[in-house]
């Protein structure tokens, strides 16, 4: 028999078809930047990828919802 998924709030919803993920970046001088991405993991590895910089004071990667 086929296991039954367990669903989240909008995946009944059809009008949309990924998870969306919001990497933010925060710089020391106030300004920040934002990229969406589809796959948990690339908007992770962008984020940990841009740690490296001495300009960027952190950053954060969110669901958009």
């Amino acid at each position: 028999m086929a296991q039954k998924k367990t669903s989240r709030g909008f995946r009944k919803d059809r009008r949309r078809k990924h998870h969306h993920w919001l990497a933010t970046i925060y710089y020391h001088d106030g300004e920040k930047f934002a990229r969406v991405y589809i796959d948990r993991d690339k908007a992770r590895r962008f984020a940990n990828r841009q740690k490296k910089s001495p300009v960027v004071a952190r950053t954060r990667v969110t669901e958009l919802l």
